[in-house]
């Protein structure tokens, strides 16, 4: 499979780029930035812009696999989806947030008391995006939500999957970087969630 990665340079992206090498992927990496790529076996940096829908779609033309990493608010959600649907990818995977995920039935985690005022513009924008792409009629999307506390940590291997719930224990809900990003790898290597989001935690 041939893999584009936008986003490649940011915290969770350079965990995934790494999770793809290291399985042996062939990955063209993205980021503004490409001097912030990590070099890494079997990847080719190439820098683009998110709002660039053009030079993004070239970029993306030839690859099976699309994965994006980037910030909701900092970005075009239209304007990316139709990037990806005029690349011609066979699959499209979205890092999404936890904020959309429900704490009760019809009840997103972002609505709840407490939820931190911060978070809230770019957890709505991910409720959005998530709603964009169950509207699209040919697209094959994966959304892929994080449990609430999402930092860096081990690669233990050792989680749980879930649908759109927010997943927690006695500890709380949280996932480290490195266990999402062999969470996504396994759904591009054995896809169990097309057209659908998931979540993943301890």
């Amino acid at each position: 499979m041939t893999i584009a990665l936008i986003g490649a340079s940011g915290n969770v992206g350079a965990r995934i780029l790494k999770e793809l090498s290291d399985r042996g992927h062939s990955v063209t990496a993205i980021a503004r930035h490409v001097e912030k790529i990590a070099h890494l076996p079997k990847v080719t940096p190439q820098a683009g812009d998110v709002f660039d829908q053009g030079g993004l779609t070239a970029l993306l033309t030839g690859h099976d696999i699309i994965i994006s990493a980037v910030r909701f608010t900092g970005s075009d959600l239209p304007m990316l989806i139709n990037a990806v649907k005029a690349a011609g990818a066979k699959r499209y995977l979205v890092v999404g947030g936890a904020g959309s995920l429900e704490v009760a039935p019809g009840v997103p985690l972002y609505s709840t008391p407490g939820f931190p005022d911060a978070y809230k513009p770019e957890a709505t924008k991910g409720g959005e995006f998530l709603a964009l792409l169950r509207r699209e009629k040919d697209l094959d999307w994966t959304f892929l939500s994080p449990s609430a506390l999402f930092v860096a940590g081990k690669r233990t291997g050792k989680f749980r999957l879930g649908k759109d719930q927010l997943l927690s224990n006695e500890q709380g809900s949280s996932i480290s970087f490195e266990d999402y990003a062999l969470a996504l790898v396994d759904e591009i290597e054995k896809p169990a969630h097309r057209r659908q989001r998931f979540t993943v935690g301890y």
